[in-house]
């Protein structure tokens, strides 16, 4: 789709006033200033306005208790799926914002905005992302240090960004981490000499998983909620 077309879609602006608004340099596209009306926007691009990201209308924006024993993942041949546990109506078009292992519970976001989707995930923003974690082994001072510190993962060159660590019991923290790499709250703890037994997520940024939705339940976001991990 071209730019302008892009921004007067997702916009109160006219076609007119996209193009005019693009070439004033207030249409940012993954990142700097693009002045070109012609440009082609793909579903995976930022296109921010004076700052603010916009979305085309028509999009679907959901919340799920993922439970365990799911994949997450649109489509599987052999294994359930969390796309499987909404109406079929419902999930054309779905994908995964940020995936959950297999046996991991709680908080996981589905939508067709692409955009949304890169924005949330991508790097650059360092998303928070909060898990309840439970451990083989009451969690050390020294760990704890450790976690807050970043720590070395096996097979990587760079540390872990500091998490924030809050213990809720002997076994059980409450664990903040800015990045998503592969498997990487079970591997950080691995890195301390512990092992985690269950993992739940609790938030994304600001959008906390709904407590009234039981497991494999699900509900669309609000538009705050939409808003507020986006802005």
């Amino acid at each position: 789709m071209r730019l302008d077309q892009y921004v007067s879609s997702s916009s109160p602006l006219s076609r007119k006033e996209a193009k005019r608004a693009i070439m004033a340099g207030r249409i940012r596209v993954n990142g700097p200033p693009c002045k070109l009306a012609r440009q082609q926007v793909q579903e995976h691009d930022e296109v921010l306005f004076d700052g603010a990201p916009l979305t085309l209308p028509g999009e679907s924006y959901l919340m799920i208790n993922k439970p365990a024993g799911t994949l997450s993942a649109t489509t599987d041949s052999d294994q359930p799926t969390v796309l499987d546990l909404l109406p079929p109506e419902l999930a054309a078009g779905l994908h995964v914002v940020g995936r959950l292992d297999k046996d991991t519970t709680g908080l996981l976001l589905l939508t067709t905005d692409g955009q949304w989707s890169h924005t949330v995930t991508s790097p650059r923003r360092e998303c928070p992302k909060c898990y309840r974690v439970d451990l083989a082994e009451p969690l050390t001072e020294q760990s704890r240090q450790q976690l807050e510190q970043g720590v070395m993962l096996k097979g990587e060159s760079a540390r872990t960004r500091p998490a924030a660590v809050a213990e809720l019991s002997g076994r059980q923290i409450l664990l903040t981490i800015h990045e998503g790499r592969y498997h990487q709250v079970k591997r950080m703890l691995a890195a301390v000499g512990n092992h985690v037994t269950g993992l739940h997520r609790q938030s994304i940024g600001s959008i906390a998983l709904d407590p009234d939705l039981p497991a494999g339940g699900y509900r669309h976001l609000t538009q705050a909620e939409i808003d507020a991990v986006a802005g």
